[in-house]
C-alpha cells in the first residue's frame, strides 16, 4: 500500500513538471506581441531586390579582391561599408568619423596583418543602454596562386549587403520619428574565415558592456539555395535560436508566420548535427558569453569557398525576403516592452 502510495504520488507530480513546462511555453507565446506590425511592413519594404544587387555587384567585385584579412582589398570593403554610412548619416559608436574597432590579429593568427571590424550605431529613443547587435563578416578568401579571385558573393556579401539595406531602413523610421527603442549596433566583422577573430576580438573588447547586449542576429550566406530546397526555395536555416532563450524561439517563429511564411529550417540546429554549424560562425563568440543567438543560414552550395562565388548566381528575390524577415525581428527585439527573456 505504501508503495502504491509513493508511486501515484510520483506520477501526480510527473504529470503537474510537464504540464507546467507547457504553461510556460504558453505564456511565452502569448506574452508575444508584435511591435508595429504596419510600421515594421513599411519600413522592411524599404528594402528591395535592386539596392541589394547593386550593393552586392560592387562589394563581390574584382576590386575589393577577394576581401582577405589585413589586405587592400579587405581595407578597400571596409572603406565602401563605412562611406554608405556617412552618406546614410548612420553614426559610428566610436566617433563621428571613425568607423572602425582596429582588431590586433596577430594576438590570434601571426601570418595575417591586422584589421578591422566595421561599425554603425543607431542609439534606441527609451532605452539607449540596451544593445541588439545585427553582424555579418566582410572577409573572404582573398586571390588564389594562380590570380583567381574568391569574389564571396553569398559568402559573406550577401550578409554585408543585408545589414547596410536594415540599417537604412531602421534610419529612415528613426528620421520619421519611429526610431527603435533599444540601440542597434551594426557590426562588419573581420577575419570570420581565419577563425571567428573579429568576433572574438569584439566580445573581449566590447564597445558596449556585453551584459547589455541582449541578442546578436547573426547572417552568414542568405543569397543562395541549397540542393535540399531547389523545389522550394521560400526557406532559410535558423540555428541556435533556443539554445538560451526559447522567447527568442517563439519570437522569431511569429515574425515569420505573421508576415512571410518561409520555411524556418531547424535541421542545422540539432546539438549532434554533424556539420556543428552552431560553431562555426560570428554568432558562436557571443553564444559562448550567454548571449541569445540567431545565425541565420543557406546551407552549403556547389560554389561554397570556390572562385564561382559571385553575385550573379545570388537569388535577390529570396535575398530580399529573409533580409525583411530579419529586420522585422530586429524590430521587435528592440521594441517590445521587456527586454529579451535569456534561458527557459
Amino acid at each position: 500500500m505504501k508503495f502504491l502510495f509513493c508511486v501515484s504520488v510520483l506520477s501526480i507530480v510527473g504529470s503537474c513538471a510537464t504540464l507546467s513546462s507547457k504553461e510556460r511555453i504558453q505564456n511565452i507565446k502569448d506574452g508575444i506581441s508584435i511591435e508595429q506590425p504596419q510600421r515594421i511592413q513599411k519600413y522592411a519594404n524599404t528594402i528591395t531586390s535592386d539596392e541589394l544587387k547593386e550593393h552586392l555587384y560592387k562589394f563581390a567585385s574584382k576590386e575589393f579582391q577577394g576581401r582577405q584579412v589585413g589586405t587592400k582589398g579587405h581595407r578597400l570593403a571596409a572603406s565602401y561599408i563605412k562611406d554608405f554610412y556617412l552618406s546614410e548619416n548612420i553614426p559610428s559608436p566610436i566617433s563621428d568619423t571613425d568607423y572602425y574597432q582596429e582588431v590586433d590579429i596577430k594576438e590570434y593568427d601571426s601570418n595575417y596583418n591586422n584589421s578591422e571590424n566595421v561599425v554603425a550605431f543607431i542609439e534606441g529613443s527609451e532605452k539607449p543602454n540596451e544593445i541588439l547587435i545585427v553582424s555579418a563578416h566582410l572577409d573572404h578568401e582573398g586571390i588564389d596562386d594562380n590570380g583567381n579571385i574568391y569574389f564571396g558573393a553569398d559568402d559573406d556579401g550577401s550578409g554585408t549587403v543585408a545589414l547596410l539595406e536594415m540599417a537604412q531602413a531602421f534610419n529612415q523610421a528613426k528620421k520619421d520619428g519611429y526610431g527603435p527603442k533599444r540601440s542597434i549596433l551594426f557590426l562588419h566583422l573581420t577575419a570570420e574565415e581565419i577563425g571567428l577573430h573579429g568576433s572574438r576580438y569584439y566580445v573581449n573588447n566590447p564597445i558596449f558592456p556585453l551584459e547589455n547586449t541582449i541578442s546578436n542576429l547573426n547572417i552568414d550566406m542568405i543569397g543562395r539555395v541549397d540542393k535540399i530546397h531547389n523545389e522550394n526555395p521560400n526557406y532559410v536555416y535558423i540555428i541556435g535560436d533556443d539554445r538560451l532563450s526559447k522567447e527568442l524561439h517563439y519570437i522569431s517563429e511569429k515574425i515569420n508566420d505573421t508576415f512571410y511564411n518561409l520555411n524556418l529550417d531547424y535541421k542545422y540546429n540539432d546539438e549532434n548535427d554533424h556539420h556543428r554549424y552552431y560553431y562555426r560562425s560570428d554568432h558562436y563568440n557571443f553564444a559562448s558569453r550567454n548571449i541569445p543567438v540567431i545565425f541565420y543560414f543557406n546551407g552549403e552550395h556547389e560554389d561554397y569557398h570556390r572562385i564561382t562565388d559571385t553575385p550573379d548566381k545570388i537569388n535577390y528575390p529570396i535575398l530580399e525576403t529573409r533580409t525583411r524577415l530579419i529586420f522585422a525581428t530586429a524590430w521587435q527585439l528592440a521594441n517590445q516592452e521587456k527586454r529579451l527573456a535569456v534561458g527557459q
